[in-house]
């Protein structure tokens, strides 16, 4: 009830794509976030979920390019849907192709924000057991050997393309240290 109290008095709305390679710690920021000004969060891997335990979708759960195609109509349609009932929240995410703005009239994007979590190759080296120890403090994964090759190379595809696209990121290489007043002051004008 609060969240929705909080939302209603503030201008226009605000939506804030949160994304990321597997295990950045988009779901505890997106948490963090809402306990910080009170703007809820949807986790995309809760919608994927649901679609794949409903059998709405056979989409296998490791298919991330299969699971983006599917899943990113679906979120436009609910960002779209916020914007026009002025709403705020948060959507996280592996499944937000980084040409997302394409899907987004210019003043549909001016309601829009992106950042992108992405952990440097020697962040992961150096790291390796904390990012592991961390990955379910907000939701429990099944358990999973954690490749760290495919983990640097995600992390590093992800530095790739957010650059490629001009797309904001917090780069995180020597410590876990994420300055919400500093990269997220927008949400506090909201």
């Amino acid at each position: 009830f609060m969240p929705y109290a909080i939302m209603n008095i503030r201008g226009d709305n605000m939506i804030l794509l949160l994304g990321g390679a597997t295990h950045c710690g988009k779901t505890k920021l997106a948490q963090k976030l809402l306990e910080t000004y009170h703007i809820p969060y949807y986790s995309i891997d809760h919608i994927k979920m649901g679609l794949i335990r409903a059998h709405i979708s056979d989409i296998c759960v490791e298919d991330d390019k299969a699971l983006t195609s599917y899943l990113w109509p679906i979120m436009k349609e609910i960002i779209l849907t916020a914007i026009e009932n002025n709403q705020h929240f948060i959507i996280e995410g592996c499944y937000i192709p980084f040409d997302w703005q394409k899907d987004f009239t210019e003043e549909e994007r001016k309601k829009i924000h992106y950042c992108c979590l992405i952990f440097s190759k020697s962040y992961i080296e150096q790291h390796q057991k904390e990012i592991f120890q961390y990955a379910n403090c907000i939701e429990q994964r099944k358990e999973e050997a954690l490749d760290i090759d495919a983990l640097i190379k995600d992390n590093l595809n992800h530095l790739q393309s957010c650059k490629q696209y001009h797309l904001p990121y917090i780069l995180i290489d020597n410590t876990y240290a994420i300055d919400i007043e500093n990269n997220f002051a927008f949400l506090k004008q909201k």
